[in-house]
């Protein structure tokens, strides 16, 4: 019987080779539009669609091979004689091997200045039908979609016939590249309707960025995958300037330094350590930011993480290099700051450049669980978008007031401990942590943990509480450590108790109406 494949590929890398091969093999090839006409030009013989069908290709190539005698082709199982004997009465042949790659939707999504209309155009109809019916039928037909593949498949041919277990792997991969297409093209719609709620169905694509060495645990194998459209800002646009492959821990604990560093402005450091705040301070310049940084937590920032969001020049460079840190992410590097972190063979340089960028809006947070998925709003904001009082994002509930310095340091406190896991409590002074007090069970411990952290500093400093005190415990503690004022969501139903004990130790305290839980 007289094997044919079909080729219709907008990727023409090889092709020209492959329908070469192919030819050699005895293979009579069939194409469509520009295929055919770089196939012809080659000097290699080629059947047209039209050819096969009887029918002309026609509303600009929109219709080509959507034909039941391309279609019948494919699809006939050959081991089923009915299927066989409808062929011969219909006077169809089979089909053995599909060729096909998809329109470039993603490209065309991905270009500055796109029009839906253009998007639109560039969403293949006859291309995934033909890659679907041929996986489908996996076992009478081969089916390539990905130019990777041409070189294994011809080995095989040239060896007499491809195997099952192959034919069975490139008919996963179609499927895998028609649901992703398919994927690409309804997010890209529902942007285009300005669609904001959580839709019914929900199916989400991702390309994997790395093969891991393994996960959170040496036994658990792991991957990291990035978004379709480029996100300014985030980790998978980092280019990393030295040092071996990120793992799973460094690229979670990485991304919640970023989540805590596009909060700032002015020169800032935030240092990371199990994806908790350690030690973050804003200064005039990025090496007072460091050296503050550094000196709010010495021993946890060992091993750590640090994050800068301006260029880190040979002064912060040098003093990075005197303790142990596994990875400095920053916008970029100065040429002398490099060579001195550079002689660490172990530490991971990244730079990325839009560092400070804010999260894109309608960004969702994601959480699997076991059978399920909880998806929400990313928590991109830190007040209520309203002035709460007097113009203030908060309320003063206590007989003293707030001093200016003391409202500065309370919302950098509260910039902080939205990043720290709940229930989390940050003490602050003078533009820089103190004590952070993270993920404990009930909120006194977390008050007691930021207070011993922040020793005799704590006098004088502001504290942030990420939800409401249930009680006046917390309070009590704070106003023993020397604590002038907090912040805090309110909203107890003992919240009076809280502002009573404020107001006899006479600490300010301000209520925002907004609660930072971080899980």
């Amino acid at each position: 019987m007289k094997k044919r494949a079909l080729i219709s590929v907008s990727d023409k890398t090889g092709i020209v080779d492959l329908a070469r091969a192919l030819q050699e093999l005895s293979f009579e090839i069939i194409s469509t539009g520009g295929t055919a006409k770089i196939i012809r030009e080659a000097g290699l013989p080629v059947v047209g669609i039209q050819e096969v069908t009887g029918f002309p290709e026609c509303l600009d190539g929109r219709v080509k091979t959507l034909h039941p005698r391309i279609h019948a082709g494919i699809l006939a199982m050959r081991s089923n004689p009915d299927h066989m004997k409808q062929l011969e009465k219909l006077d169809i042949e089979t089909i053995d091997l599909v060729v096909v790659n998809l329109y470039p939707f993603r490209q065309t999504i991905l270009r500055d200045g796109v029009t839906r209309e253009e998007a639109i155009e560039n969403i293949d109809i006859g291309g995934p039908t033909l890659l679907r019916a041929a996986a489908k039928n996996y076992p009478d037909v081969v089916v390539m979609t990905d130019p990777a593949d041409y070189g294994s498949v011809l080995k095989e041919l040239k060896s007499g016939e491809v195997s099952q277990k192959t034919r069975f792997r490139l008919a996963v991969k179609v499927f895998e590249q028609t649901a992703q297409y398919d994927a690409m093209i309804s997010q890209y719609l529902r942007e285009q309707n300005g669609c904001t709620d959580f839709p019914e169905h929900l199916t989400l694509t991702f390309d994997k960025l790395q093969q891991m060495r393994y996960g959170e645990n040496p036994h658990q194998k792991a991957a990291f995958y990035r978004e379709i459209r480029a996100v300014p800002g985030s980790l998978p646009a980092a280019k990393q300037l030295h040092g071996k492959e990120l793992s799973y821990n460094n690229i979670s604990d990485t991304n919640g330094a970023l989540a805590l560093l596009r909060e700032f402005d002015k020169p800032t450091v935030v240092a990371v350590k199990h994806a908790n705040p350690c030690g973050v301070a804003t200064a005039e310049n990025l090496y007072e930011a460091y050296q503050r940084a550094y000196e709010a937590d010495p021993v946890s920032i060992f091993g750590g993480i640090i994050a800068s969001n301006r260029i880190v020049e040979e002064d912060v460079a040098r003093e990075i290099h005197k303790i142990f840190i596994e990875i400095v992410v920053a916008p970029g590097y100065t040429e002398g700051a490099l060579e001195i972190l550079e002689q660490k063979k172990n530490i991971r340089l990244l730079a990325l450049e839009d560092i400070g960028a804010s999260m894109a809006p309608g960004t969702w947070d994601m959480k699997k669980v076991d059978g399920g998925l909880l998806v929400q709003e990313a928590d991109d904001k830190l007040f209520q978008e309203e002035p709460i009082s007097g113009g203030m994002p908060w309320k003063v509930v206590t007989e003293k007031q707030p001093t200016e310095k003391e409202q500065e340091d309370l919302i950098f406190a509260w910039k902080i401990v939205k990043h720290a896991k709940s229930n989390g409590i940050a003490i602050a002074r003078d533009q820089r942590t103190l004590g952070v007090g993270p993920g404990q069970v009930n909120r006194i411990w977390a008050v007691q943990q930021a207070v011993e952290r922040s020793g005799k500093e704590a006098t004088g400093a502001v504290l942030a509480s990420d939800a409401f005190f249930p009680f006046d415990d917390c309070v009590e503690a704070a106003a023993k450590a020397g604590i002038t004022a907090i912040i805090q969501p309110g909203g107890s139903i003992k919240d009076q108790m809280s502002i009573d004990a404020c107001n006899r130790h006479g600490i300010a305290m301000v209520f925002t109406g907004m609660r930072h839980f971080r899980h």
